[in-house]
């Protein structure tokens, strides 16, 4: 079965958070953590990858923290995908990979064409997407219950 690795679920689920909750704000890592339970040693490197590859914008200063880099129609989960790939290409071993001539010529193309596949179809999800899905399971922004609507 295809199965994302965590990193990569966690930068997925980072960025939607930022677009969620951000309201205008930076949003920062520790908040992310409280609200999702990301751990640290994933969560700031990832996000530090994901400025690096114009995703998100660092803001410094003692109210900083990560900003969309895009508003959040223009980001694709595809886009999430590939800073963690690359960012996990060292990690993978490549010495696992059946080296026959089976598994050359038609098990990796068959599994190339899978990945190329979802791929595409993960390039079609938008951050935006995520977050009206979010809204509609009825998950609360917390941009929305700090407003203040007192006249």
């Amino acid at each position: 079965m295809l199965r994302p690795s965590k990193k990569m679920l966690y930068a997925i689920e980072a960025v939607l958070d930022i677009a969620y909750h951000a309201g205008g704000e930076p949003v920062q890592s520790r908040e992310i953590t409280r609200r999702q339970g990301i751990p640290k040693r994933y969560l700031e490197q990832t996000l530090q990858q994901l400025v690096r590859a114009g995703l998100l914008t660092g803001v410094r200063g003692p109210r900083g923290g990560y900003r969309l880099a895009r508003e959040r129609r223009r980001i694709s989960v595809g886009e999430i995908v590939r800073v963690v790939r690359t960012l996990e290409a060292g990690e993978d071993n490549q010495e696992d990979l059946p080296s026959s001539a089976l598994g050359l010529q038609v098990i990796h193309p068959m599994w190339n064409g899978l990945q190329d596949e979802i791929m595409t179809r993960l390039d079609q999800i938008t951050i935006d997407e995520l977050c009206m899905n979010a809204h509609r399971s009825g998950i609360q922004s917390e941009v929305a219950q700090k407003m203040d609507f007192t006249i």
